[in-house]
C-alpha cells in the first residue's frame, strides 16, 4: 500500500486504510512512512530547525548590538557633560586670575 502523505497531514484519517509506522535507519523516528523517500522533507525539515535557531541568533545579535550602541551613546553624553562641567570650572577660574591681575595692577 503506497499511501502518500505525512504523520502530521494523512491522506486519509481511517487508520486501516493508512500505511503502518515502521522504523526507518535513514530518516528520524516516526517521520515518515517506509516505502515514502521523503529526503527532501528531511531536509527541508533540517533547514527549518537550522533556520529557526539562526533566527534567534541573530535576534539576539541584533539585540547586542543595539545594546552596545545604546551605551556608546551614555558614555558620549556623560563625556560631553563632564567636558562642559569642567569648561565652566576653567571659565570661572580664568575670570579670578583676571580679576586678580586687575586688582594688582590697580594697586
Amino acid at each position: 500500500m503506497n499511501i502518500t502523505g505525512t504523520i502530521d497531514r494523512p491522506l486519509t484519517n481511517d487508520p486501516k486504510k493508512q500505511a503502518p509506522m515502521k522504523p526507518s535507519t535513514t530518516e528520524p523516528a516516526g517521520s515518515a512512512i517506509e516505502d515514502f523517500t521523503t529526503t527532501g522533507a528531511t531536509g527541508s525539515r533540517q533547514n527549518r530547525t537550522r533556520e529557526m535557531q539562526l533566527i534567534q541568533e541573530a535576534l539576539a545579535r541584533a539585540h547586542m548590538h543595539d545594546r552596545l550602541h545604546e551605551a556608546e551613546r551614555e558614555r558620549r553624553a556623560v563625556r560631553l557633560a563632564t567636558a562642559r562641567r569642567m569648561q565652566r570650572r576653567a571659565e570661572r577660574a580664568s575670570l579670578r586670575a583676571r580679576r586678580a591681575l586687575a586688582m594688582a595692577v590697580m594697586q
